[in-house]
C-alpha cells in the first residue's frame, strides 16, 4: 500500500492560492472556519487524512493527471456557478427503484434531501419519475453479465430536452446498468460539463451484483429486440439497503461536483476521488477535504458550520416531516456523523 504524502507547504498553497485577490478573499472565512481548513492540511491529524494506494488498478495509477487546487479551479473558463436564475439541482429517476413502492419513493427521497444538504444553499427538486421505455433510449443485454443496459448517450440527451430552465444542473439516476458505446462492458455515469446534467446507475452498488447467482441475469437464450421495452416490466433492482443509500449518496454528490468543474481530488481522503472500482469508492469518505470544500464554498457561498448541520440533520433526523417514523437506513452513515461532529467542535468552539 502506498501512501500520498504532499508537503504541508504544497497543500497551503492548494487551499489559499498564489493569486493576491484569492489569498484575501481566503480571509472572509471566520477563525474557525480557516482553524478547520488549515489544521487539516497538517500531518496527523485526525480529519482529512493522506490518499491510500492500495493496487495499480486505483484510480491515481491508471489515470495520471495534474492535481488540481483552488486556484486552477477558480480560474477554469468552463466553471460553473449556480446564480439567482439557476440555483435548482433537478433529480430525474428512470425506471423502477427498489423492491416494493412506497420504499423506493422514500429512497429517492432520501436521495433528494441528502443532495440539499450536500449542496447546502441550492433547492434540490424531484421530477415526475419515467418509465424506460418513454426515454426510448438504445438498450442491451451485456455479453459478460447478461444483465439489462441502457445507452448513457441516449438517456443524455432525453434529460437535456427535460431540463427545467431554472435548472442549474440535472441529473438521471437509474438502478439498471448503463454503458457509452458497444465496446465497453459498462460505465457508472456520464456526464455533459457544459451541458450541466449527467446521468449514474446504482445497478453495481449490488452486493450481489458480481456473483453468479445475482438475480438480474437473463436466460441466454433471451434476445429482445430494439424498441420492445417489455423486457424492463418486473426487471429485478437491488433491495434499499443502507449500504446502497451510503454508496448513491457518494456517487451523485461526486458527480454534481463535477459539473461545479472540480476535477478527481488528489490531495487528501475525499469524496470527490476518483475511483476505477467498487473496494475503491468504499473507502472515499462522504465528504469534502479541505481545498475541495473551499471550490464548492466559493461557488455557493454557504457557512461551513452550517452546511456540517443539515448533514448531520439529515442522518440523525428519524421523521419523514408527517410524523410518521421514516426508518432511514443511515446505519452506514455513523462514522460520517461522528466525523462532523468533531468538526463541529472545532467550528464552535468559543476560544476561536
Amino acid at each position: 500500500m502506498q501512501v500520498i504524502k504532499h508537503p504541508v507547504e504544497r497543500l497551503h498553497t492548494a487551499l489559499l492560492s498564489t493569486h493576491k485577490d484569492l489569498i484575501a478573499s481566503f480571509q472572509q472565512f471566520s477563525r474557525a472556519e480557516k482553524t478547520l481548513l488549515e489544521e487539516g492540511l497538517k500531518p496527523g491529524n485526525s480529519l482529512f487524512r493522506p490518499i491510500t494506494i492500495h493496487s495499480d488498478s486505483d484510480w491515481i495509477p491508471a489515470h495520471p493527471e495534474d492535481p488540481q487546487d483552488f486556484q486552477s479551479f477558480y480560474s477554469q473558463p468552463y466553471r460553473r456557478s449556480p446564480n439567482s436564475g439557476h440555483r435548482t439541482i433537478y433529480i430525474q429517476t428512470i425506471g423502477s427503484f427498489g423492491e416494493g413502492g412506497v420504499l423506493a419513493e422514500q429512497f429517492v427521497e432520501w436521495l433528494k434531501d441528502y443532495c440539499q444538504a450536500f449542496y447546502y444553499g441550492l433547492e434540490v427538486k424531484l421530477l415526475p419519475p419515467v418509465t424506460v421505455a418513454s426515454t426510448a433510449c438504445t438498450f442491451r443485454i451485456n455479453s459478460n453479465t447478461h444483465n439489462l443496459q441502457l445507452h448513457a448517450g441516449d438517456l443524455l440527451n432525453f434529460l437535456k430536452k427535460r431540463k427545467p430552465k431554472d435548472a442549474f444542473c440535472i441529473v438521471g439516476i437509474t438502478m439498471i446498468d448503463l454503458y457509452p458505446k458497444e465496446s465497453w462492458n459498462f460505465v457508472f455515469g456520464q456526464a455533459s460539463l457544459t451541458e450541466g446534467m449527467g446521468v449514474f446507475s446504482f445497478a453495481r452498488y449490488d452486493d450481489h451484483f458480481y456473483k453468479k447467482n445475482y438475480a438480474g441475469r437473463l436466460n441466454k437464450t433471451t434476445k429482445p429486440k430494439q424498441g420492445d421495452y417489455s423486457v424492463f416490466q418486473n426487471y429485478y433492482t437491488p433491495p434499499i439497503t443502507s449500504t446502497l443509500l451510503l454508496r448513491s449518496c457518494k456517487t451523485v454528490t461526486h458527480e454534481i461536483g463535477h459539473i461545479f468543474g472540480m476535477k478527481h481530488c488528489q490531495w487528501l481522503q475525499c469524496v470527490m476521488q476518483g475511483s476505477n472500482h467498487l473496494e475503491e469508492s468504499d473507502r472515499r469518505p462522504l465528504d469534502l477535504c479541505p481545498i475541495c470544500l473551499r471550490k464548492l464554498q466559493s461557488s455557493i457561498g454557504f457557512k461551513i458550520a452550517d452546511r456540517y448541520k443539515a448533514l448531520l440533520h439529515w442522518i440523525e433526523d428519524g421523521n419523514d416531516g408527517t410524523g410518521q417514523h421514516s426508518s432511514k437506513p443511515t446505519q452506514a452513515f455513523q462514522e460520517s456523523r461522528h466525523w462532523i461532529y468533531e468538526c463541529l467542535k472545532i467550528l464552535e468552539s468559543e476560544t476561536l
